[in-house]
C-alpha cells in the first residue's frame, strides 16, 4: 500500500464492468486496469462461450497493473450469468435448491462454484442473505433461501463452507436485509419499516451468523431503514448502518461494499456526492456495472475531494488494507 499513489487506491475501491465480449473495446475500462483498478464484474453480455470467458479473463490478468476480483452475480434461478454458455439457466434458485434439501443445496453450490473457477472467477456475490417476509417482494423472492431467518441461516452455513473450501470469495447481501421491501431499488428507493427488534430478529441475523462463519464480504443495500437509522440515507451511504451497526456492533473486518450505483436506490445524489458519503459511512468497494467518462471523472473527482479533505486519506487506507488482506489471503495477489 506504501508503493500506491492517490489515484491507485481510489481505483482499488472500484469493481467496474464493461458491456462487449473484449474489454478493449471501451477505452475507459481499458485504461482502469492499466492504473490500478481493484475488480471486473462480469454480465451476461461478456460471456459468450467457455473459451471466449477464460480467454477473456487471462488477457485481463495480463494487462492488470493489480490483479484484480474478477467478480459475478452466479445465484442461480433468476441471476445467472452464464445463460449463453448453457442455452438458458442452469442451476436452480437459492430458494429451490434449499428445498431440494441441505445435501442438494451443497452439490449445486459446489458444481456453481467450481465452474466459475474453472473460467478464473475469484468473487461471487452470493449468497443472498435475505429472509424473503413478504411474499410480494418484487425483488428478492426465490432468491432468498427461505422466508425464516433460522432456515437462512442453515442454508448460508452450507453454502459459505463450500466457497471457503474452494477459495472463492463469497459476497453476503443485501445488508441489513432485503427481504421485506415492496419496492425493487433498482428502480427507487425503498422504505423498510420495521420495527428495529423484528429487522435485528429476522433480517440482520442471518449476516451476525455469516460474519462469525468468517464472511470475506458483505454488500449493503440501497434501502431505508428509518428504525435504525434516522439520517434519511439508504444504507449504502449511511455511517449508523455501516460504521455503527455493521463494523462495532456485528464486529465485521472484511470488505464492505456498495449494490450497482446505477441503480435507482442511490439517485438522489450525485455520483461524486454518492461515494464521497458511502467513503466517509466506511464504505470499502463500489460496483459500477459499466466504465464510461463520467467514472473517469468521477475518479479525478474523488482525488480532488481527499486533497480538499472532504475524505480522508486514512479512511481510504483504511479500506486499501481490507481489499489487499483479501487478495493475499485468497491468493490474488502474493
Amino acid at each position: 500500500m506504501q508503493e500506491m499513489i492517490l489515484r491507485q487506491k481510489i481505483l482499488q475501491m472500484f469493481i467496474l464492468g464493461f458491456s462487449q465480449d473484449d474489454f478493449r473495446c471501451n477505452k475507459y475500462f481499458a485504461d482502469f486496469i492499466k492504473e490500478g483498478l481493484g475488480g471486473v464484474i462480469f454480465f451476461s453480455c461478456n460471456i459468450k462461450s467457455q473459451s471466449q470467458f477464460r480467454e477473456l479473463i487471462l488477457s485481463l490478468k495480463e494487462n492488470a497493473f493489480v490483479e484484480m476480483f474478477y467478480s459475478i452475480d452466479q445465484e442461480g434461478g433468476r441471476v445467472e450469468r452464464t445463460e449463453n454458455i448453457h442455452k438458458g439457466k442452469k442451476y436452480l434458485s437459492a430458494g429451490g435448491a434449499y428445498k431440494m434439501g441441505l445435501s442438494f443445496l451443497q452439490s449445486q453450490t459446489k458444481e456453481i462454484v467450481l465452474e466459475l473457477k474453472s473460467y478464473g472467477i475469484n468473487m461471487n456475490f452470493a449468497p443472498v442473505l435475505d429472509v424473503n417476509t413478504n411474499e410480494n417482494n418484487p425483488i428478492i423472492g426465490d432468491r432468498a433461501y427461505s422466508n425464516k431467518a433460522d432456515e437462512v441461516i442453515e442454508a448460508a452455513r452450507v453454502v459459505l463452507n463450500v466457497y471457503k473450501n474452494h477459495k472463492i470469495i463469497a459476497v453476503g447481501k443485501h445488508f441489513p436485509g432485503h427481504g421485506a421491501s415492496s419496492d425493487d431499488s433498482h428502480k427507487t428507493l425503498p422504505v423498510i419499516n420495521l420495527a428495529e427488534e423484528d429487522l435485528i430478529q429476522n433480517h440482520i441475523r442471518p449476516f451476525g451468523s455469516a460474519i462469525k462463519m468468517g464472511i470475506p464480504a458483505i454488500m449493503a443495500a440501497h434501502v431505508l431503514y428509518p428504525s435504525i437509522d434516522n439520517s434519511n440515507l439508504p444504507a449504502s451511504l449511511s455511517y449508523n448502518i455501516i460504521t455503527g451497526l455493521l463494523r462495532k456492533e456485528l464486529g465485521f473486518n472484511g470488505i464492505i461494499m456498495t449494490d450497482d450505483m446505477e441503480m435507482n436506490g442511490v439517485k438522489g445524489f450525485s455520483r461524486l456526492e454518492a461515494c464521497i458519503k458511502a467513503i466517509n459511512a466506511g464504505i470499502d468497494m463500489f460496483i459500477f456495472r459499466d466504465s464510461t467518462k463520467d467514472i473517469y471523472d468521477l475518479i479525478d473527482n474523488l482525488e480532488l475531494a481527499v486533497k480538499n479533505e472532504q475524505i480522508t486519506e486514512q479512511r481510504i487506507n483504511e479500506s486499501i488494507e481490507r481489499i489487499l488482506k483479501i487478495k493475499y489471503d485468497y491468493n490474488i495477489i502474493r
